[in-house]
């Protein structure tokens, strides 16, 4: 496709005032869902004792984590089911759905009566807010990117979009820290009994103020070009794996190098440094607290460098730094002392950060309009469900096979051979126009003159 600038910027047809309220739009779900992901992690042990029967300590917990898995097992549905409706219906529709969905069942969720109350009903009763949470959950990133890469200007998008993982980041850090001030204000007995509930229910009302934010934006202007064309599609997920399949595997290969990344390094690592490298849990949370903190800085300025450098010279050198410094970074951190802690954890963030801010906007910008968010959402949910959300365990399983300390930074060093594989096979996307020739093939009207140029091969 031509790289050459589109003639109609958004940057002229959206005031800044309107760019600010579209990026929070497209932020703030993104943060409500991984707040509520994380506040689940850490009260996993609370929720264990609250809705399972207390007989067994340890299979409460498994139940738990069961559950926790649940909402990644239903993700790739919910990312056909609103990926489907945003590439039909328009990305502010998906993009309030959504948030309803989540901000209703964690409301139930908050509300929920426990084991000791309601029996049986209480374990199936979080059982299916989870599945609603994770419908939701696979909805959000592809509408959030599609609906972010689409209402930036095409000078600045890969640091419009950056704000979805900035979003992402700070929910972790808000998680962190709600959970930190309920158990300096609460003892243990009293969080189990009620106040628990606190982090859900503060979600609430943060989901409403987005899903009114949602609500008063407008459409993307590619998604309101296609609907004056009369060439939106009406069979999105059949056009993907007809005519995208090449966008969809790299989108896939890019995800998996993402999501692989963040689950390693901002939720498996905390588990790995207390438990093989002998750290207290405060230091390890402090650890991961100032990753997270670094991502909140670097993700734009990752953002930025792709629209100055292109996405590929920045994405490669994330690939290439994870595949030549993960091992060395590991056997650093395996000295123990606070210097190498700090420095080998800081340094994978570092990475991880870079993909962070660059990631969302390359795979926007590999799909036709048609089909951006179906493409973006099924290829997150898949590669989520399963390789994100296994690597936990598959990481335990191979340091107890193996007994090798290093074995996490092997594993990272084959998922930055994946993301260099993926990058060298990306076209460079950086600044191109959103609106392609597959999306003006079926217009009913006539297409205008700026257009037919910006889709022209």
């Amino acid at each position: 496709m031509s790289t050459t600038p589109p003639v109609r910027e958004i940057a002229d047809l959206v005031d800044k005032k309107s760019l600010r309220k579209s990026v929070v739009a497209g932020s703030i779900g993104v943060l409500v869902h991984w707040f509520d992901w994380a506040v689940y992690a850490y009260l996993a042990g609370t929720l264990a004792s609250v809705f399972f029967p207390e007989e067994n300590a340890t299979a409460g917990l498994l139940a738990t984590f069961a559950v926790f898995a649940v909402s990644f097992l239903v993700r790739p549905l919910g990312a056909v089911i609103f990926g489907r409706l945003g590439d039909r219906l328009g990305r502010k529709q998906t993009l309030s759905l959504v948030i309803l969905a989540m901000a209703l069942a964690t409301l139930v969720l908050g509300l929920l009566p426990g084991y000791d109350t309601i029996g049986l009903l209480a374990p199936i009763l979080l059982i299916l807010t989870r599945i609603v949470q994770g419908l939701a959950a696979g909805g959000e990133f592809g509408s959030a990117a599609a609906f972010l890469g689409e209402f930036s200007p095409a000078k600045r998008r890969g640091f419009g979009v950056s704000w979805l993982e900035f979003g992402s980041l700070l929910g972790f850090l808000l998680a962190s820290f709600v959970v930190f001030l309920l158990n300096v204000a609460f003892d243990e007995q009293q969080i189990v009994d009620w106040a628990w509930r606190i982090p859900f229910l503060i979600t609430v009302p943060l989901g409403f103020i987005g899903l009114y934010i949602r609500r008063k934006i407008e459409d993307t202007p590619e998604f309101e070009q296609l609907q004056k064309l009369e060439t939106v599609s009406h069979a999105p997920v059949k056009e993907v794996f007809q005519r995208n399949r090449r966008e969809f595997i790299q989108t896939c290969g890019m995800e998996i190098f993402m999501n692989v990344t963040f689950y390693v390094v901002l939720v498996y690592l905390l588990t790995y440094q207390e438990v093989y490298i002998g750290f207290d849990a405060g230091r390890a949370a402090l650890l991961s607290t100032l990753a997270s903190a670094l991502g909140l800085i670097v993700v734009p300025l990752a953002g930025i460098a792709s629209d100055r450098f292109g996405r590929k010279p920045v994405l490669l050198t994330a690939a290439i730094g994870q595949t030549l410094l993960s091992v060395p970074l590991f056997m650093l951190m395996g000295r123990g002392d606070d210097v190498s802690a700090f420095v080998s954890t800081l340094g994978l963030a570092l990475i991880l950060a870079i993909v962070l801010g660059t990631h969302a906007v390359t795979v926007v910008e590999l799909f036709p309009t048609r089909t951006r968010q179906t493409g973006l959402s099924i290829a997150y949910a898949v590669t989520a469900a399963l390789f994100a959300g296994t690597a936990p365990y598959v990481l335990t399983w191979l340091l107890d096979a193996t007994g090798n300390m290093l074995v996490p930074g092997w594993f990272l060093l084959g998922v930055g051979v994946v993301g260099i594989v993926t990058v060298v096979s990306l076209p460079e996307t950086r600044g191109i126009p959103l609106i392609k020739a597959q999306d003006l093939e079926t217009a009913t009207v006539e297409i205008p003159e700026d257009l037919r140029a910006a889709g022209r091969p």
